[in-house]
């Protein structure tokens, strides 16, 4: 591989492959395609590869893998979790395409751990959220950042990739018939194929607020801030047609004002949010990206997680520990003084930790339908965690079929 950050692109009369955006969708893209022989140009627009994933934590979800039989989960299929994820978004995805990503999905992160350089392990000790079987894999630290850190170990030494950050792409090259390469500063890269890895909108305020309203634009925004766009307009601009433009994923808890990212498994562990006056306001357990829109909705877009000794022991880990160590944590011997400390109405918010814990006993329903909840009822110490609803990424873009052609 050759890597370069300044200068650009030079004009070619030819390249096989130009892939656009080097965050780990546009490595895995230029490796596979350099594993058959492919001559590839790689160009991402940062000064360094800072995608969504960096920011995430590296997991992918997969069935029937390996890993998954080395953790003892033997009855996963593609059929299950195709069926989970169509139900978890209403049916709304296209159930070709969704079949045939969860059919590939095994060979996908057995490929990374084989030929990608990726430490992959499923992980045995937490259901993701609309997942009915224990399926995601990633790197053991919950670092989406290792994960490209390992990609990019590995497309630096493959030979026929050349990597050239600081490469901005200012559209497609046109023949009239079919895209023919692409735009930079320095000129026309033709190529045979352009691959877009460029994620979507989410940095693009002007984007969000057309498609996902103003809500989402007022939301803190917790994407790579090079997720302008423009692979979107430029393919709008010659006619492709697009769609679920205003689906997104969104998280229900990152510390306030601006993270670190508070893992969905407190909640998961047995935590609740409360807003500026003390009170629940749903169902938690729905999942950190469907709650994000209830606590953008609560004043200020502002919430508190509630939860107590055990759970705080139970949710310690790598991604957890860093919002400890971040000083997020605050720890009080009663409710009283962790109300204080948040500014809370101590009277509501002892009310609706009582009303929990008679919900955990299964003394009454809990009044928004919550069904997962610690066994034990939450009791002193308490902790807290003052959070925000955040835009993680947008979902739509360019429609594309089975072969994930625009």
């Amino acid at each position: 591989m050759v890597e370069g950050s300044r200068g650009g692109p030079r004009p070619t009369d030819g390249l096989p492959l130009v892939v656009v955006g080097a965050g780990a969708c546009g490595m895995v893209a230029a490796l596979a395609a350099a594993r058959r022989g492919v001559e590839v140009l790689l160009l991402e627009k940062g000064a360094e590869l800072a995608g969504n994933t960096v920011r995430s934590t590296g997991l992918i979800p997969a069935a029937g893998t390996r890993f998954q039989k080395d953790a003892g989960i033997l009855d996963d299929s593609p059929e299950l979790m195709a069926g989970d994820i169509l139900e978890k978004n209403n049916y709304e995805s296209d159930p070709e395409l969704t079949r045939l990503l969860c059919e590939e999905s095994a060979s996908l992160v057995e490929w990374l751990a084989d030929e990608a350089g990726c430490e992959m392990v499923c992980y045995a000790d937490f259901l993701y959220p609309g997942q009915s079987r224990l399926r995601m894999h990633g790197p053991k630290t919950h670092y989406g950042s290792e994960l490209v850190a390992q990609l990019e170990r590995t497309v630096k030494n493959e030979p026929g990739i050349e990597l050239l950050k600081n490469s901005p792409v200012r559209g497609l090259a046109w023949d009239g018939k079919r895209v023919s390469g692409v735009e930079t500063a320095e000129g026309t890269v033709t190529a045979g194929a352009v691959i877009l890895a460029l994620n979507g909108f989410g940095g693009n305020r002007e984007m969000v607020e057309d498609y996902l309203g103003s809500e989402a634009a007022a939301a803190l925004y917790y994407g790579s801030s090079n997720n302008t766009g423009e692979g979107i307009r430029w393919g709008i601009s010659l006619g492709a047609a697009t769609e679920h433009m205003g689906s997104y994923q969104g998280h229900a808890s990152v510390a306030a004002p601006d993270g670190p990212l508070v893992t969905w498994g407190v909640v998961v562990n047995g935590a609740i949010l409360v807003n500026r006056d003390g009170r629940r306001f749903g169902d938690e357990t729905v999942g950190y990206s469907e709650y994000a829109g209830a606590v953008m909705a609560q004043p200020g877009g502002e919430a508190w997680e509630v939860f107590d000794e055990e759970v705080y022991e139970t949710s310690r880990g790598t991604r957890f520990d860093e919002v400890t160590e971040a000083g997020k944590v605050v720890r009080s011997e009663n409710l009283e003084d962790l109300a204080e400390t948040f500014g809370l109405p101590a009277d509501a918010l002892a009310e609706t930790v009582e009303a929990t814990n008679r919900s955990i006993r299964s003394e009454i329903q809990d009044h928004f339908g919550r069904e997962e909840y610690k066994t034990e009822p939450l009791e002193p110490p308490f902790y807290g965690i003052h959070v925000r609803g955040a835009l993680f990424h947008t979902q739509g873009g360019l429609k594309v079929d089975t072969r994930a052609r625009v």
